[in-house]
């Protein structure tokens, strides 16, 4: 591998255990989501608002704490920025949070897999061996995302369905990328 492969990532392959539980924690709500389809709706507003706000503050302090060794670091920032802002707005108020719920989650779906293949096609770049999964992935979660805007009157339980398979497809991503860093990081020695 390039030595610049090598010192853009040493940072970031230190936390890789930060995407992994984030993959976990998706993972784990799509299988909540799909097991209590009628009466997760509003459990899944206030259940995304506070999963908005924990994946806001664990991107926060990932990209602070790898501020100086990241290049483009202020797009991880933003995006940590953005994920914690609105966490904190739909926590703040659940009933707007339910009636605007199928665009909140199809839009932060849509930017998390844009995120995906962002990261996918750095991969690639590199020659890591699963980047095409994670774009797959990533090509997934916003496939779901334009169902959910296309459609939102649709109701709450293709919502639900939908939310839960873009949640296991981005859970999924992030374990894959995970166990990617994670090999990286007892190959650098870290």
């Amino acid at each position: 591998m390039p030595e610049t492969l090598f010192k853009k990532v040493k940072s970031a392959i230190k936390n890789w255990w930060v995407h992994l539980l984030l993959g976990v924690l998706f993972i784990i709500m799509g299988i909540w989501v799909m097991s209590t389809p009628i009466s997760s709706y509003l459990s899944l507003s206030i259940f995304f608002s506070v999963l908005m706000f924990i994946s806001g503050l664990s991107e926060l302090i990932f990209a602070i704490s790898n501020s100086r060794n990241i290049d483009g670091w202020g797009w991880y920032l933003t995006a940590a920025i953005i994920d914690f802002v609105v966490g904190v707005i739909l926590i703040s108020d659940p009933a707007i949070t339910a009636v605007i719920l199928p665009y909140f989650v199809a839009f932060w779906i849509m930017f998390k897999g844009f995120s995906a293949i962002g990261v996918a096609i750095e991969m690639r770049h590199y020659k890591v061996g699963v980047w095409g999964w994670m774009l797959f992935f990533g090509i997934v979660a916003i496939i779901f995302a334009f169902m959910i805007i296309d459609n939102p009157a649709i109701g709450g339980l293709s919502i639900v369905y939908l939310t839960a398979f873009a949640f296991f497809s981005i859970g999924i991503f992030r374990i894959a990328l995970a166990l990617k860093l994670k090999g990286l990081h007892k190959f650098l020695g870290e």
